[in-house]
């Protein structure tokens, strides 16, 4: 028979270095995430403190409350199957570490693995991982201690968000008469460039980041945002700005069955039509539905028909896909604009990365840098013309057919609560603000 006490100082010394190698693991990734995030101008001390309170906190989460952590925080990528596999595996920290190596080679994501991805792709863009509550996603972009600015944004945002209103199409001799809409001749306030505005800062200021991704100071610093060059010549006799909606069925509170002009897709013309009556530029708007059958495979089915765009259009410089966002019941995005309730709206970022299996080969985009470069500069528009019409812009893990063109934005124009007057009043500062990146302002 095998020697008991043997034994138990086997198992002993094993759960000994199973331990040891689990902490080295865990102190190895919160160095490297301090050094991912470290900033000439951050007390480093302090940074590496807040790294091990978070990496702890977050690994005791995992290993002694696995079902609680899925919970609060699981990727709807994964499912609950393959995270409890990972739960059990970083119980083995060897083991685990070779499946992380395995993870990050794409030669073996079977199809099935492949075409998950884009099923999440085409389902998975307005459904946040953020909670409601969280002010980085649902509350207004700007958090700067700037009392022109609080009191522009208190002033014209209102009181009552009660979304029972009364449909906008069902009162057609109450409907509101307004004076048209003036773009303000100069910004509200600027902003003093001359600071020196870290990655943090940035990341602070201007991104809410999903879960599922992350980015690093090489895409996202000041120079590659602000000082690259997105400007266009305006020529009426060539296409240059192509609309689309890969969600067409999109709808707001008040829209008519049956009715696109009362959809996303009534937004999308309402905005071409500001883009070229007010602000000179040729505007292509495709109408074509893509979600009919599910939104599982939505942009998979408009990629070629936006490819054939694109070929059969050279001139068109600038790609809007137009969506509107989903908000939980009683949350409305609107603020008062010149006397007119407005939706607020929210640019919108792929990165074609996912924290779990890293770069996503399949969903390739050679323009991420421009993609993010443009949304930067309207999202920047937008917060010294008008304060407070913006949330945070959203990055997220897929593509999003952002990688045909440089200048190409997905943006989230209001959510369902709104109703389709708030919508199609904010076409006209969110016209103003594309037209003032493309100009160069």
């Amino acid at each position: 028979m095998p020697n008991r006490p043997r034994l138990t100082r086997l198992k002993t010394r094993l759960l000994k270095w199973s331990i040891i190698t689990l902490l080295t693991i865990t102190l190895v990734m919160i160095i490297h995430n301090a050094l991912q995030n470290y900033s000439p101008n951050r007390d480093p001390l302090n940074l590496f403190h807040h790294e091990i309170h978070t990496g702890l906190t977050h690994q005791m989460s995992i290993n002694l409350m696995p079902i609680l952590n899925f919970l609060d925080n699981h990727d709807r990528v994964i499912g609950v199957t393959s995270y409890i596999e990972t739960a059990l595996l970083r119980q083995m920290p060897i083991l685990y570490l070779g499946a992380l190596e395995l993870r990050r080679e794409p030669a073996i994501e079977d199809e099935q693995t492949r075409d998950m991805l884009i099923r999440m792709e085409g389902r998975d863009e307005d459904n946040k991982n953020i909670a409601d509550s969280d002010l980085d996603y649902t509350e207004d972009a700007l958090h700067i201690d700037n009392a022109t600015l609080l009191n522009f944004i208190q002033e014209n945002t209102p009181q009552n968000e009660d979304t029972t209103n009364i449909p906008f199409h069902e009162n057609p001799v109450k409907q509101p008469q307004y004076e048209p809409f003036t773009p303000p001749p100069k910004p509200v306030f600027t902003y003093d460039w001359s600071q020196d505005f870290s990655y943090q800062d940035l990341i602070d200021n201007f991104y809410a980041i999903d879960p599922t991704t992350q980015t690093t100071e090489a895409r996202i610093n000041l120079n590659s945002l602000l000082h690259r060059d997105l400007t266009i010549k305006r020529n009426a006799s060539n296409p240059q700005i192509l609309i689309y909606h890969t969600h067409s069925l999109e709808a707001f509170a008040d829209s008519i069955p049956g009715d696109p002009s009362t959809t996303i897709v009534g937004a999308g013309a309402h905005l071409a039509e500001i883009l070229r009556d007010k602000y000179g530029f040729n505007v292509l708007h495709n109408t074509t539905a893509y979600d009919i059958d599910g939104r599982d495979y939505a942009y998979t089915n408009a990629l070629p028909d936006i490819e054939q765009i694109l070929k059969d259009n050279p001139s068109i410089k600038v790609v809007i896909d137009l969506h509107r966002d989903e908000m939980r019941d009683g949350k409305k995005l609107v603020m008062d604009l010149q006397g007119r309730p407005t939706a607020r709206f929210m640019f919108f970022n792929g990165l074609s990365y996912t924290k779990m299996t890293g770069p996503i080969e399949y969903l390739q985009n050679p323009y991420i840098n421009e993609n993010l470069a443009f949304s930067f500069q309207a999202q920047v528009a937008a917060n010294q013309f008008y304060p407070g019409i913006t949330r945070k812009i959203y990055l997220k893990a897929y593509r999003y057919n952002m990688h045909l063109l440089p200048r190409t934005t997905l943006i989230e124009l209001g959510a369902q609560t709104n109703t389709v007057e708030e919508i199609m009043n904010a076409c006209e500062p969110l016209a103003h603000v594309i037209s003032l990146v493309l100009n160069g302002y």
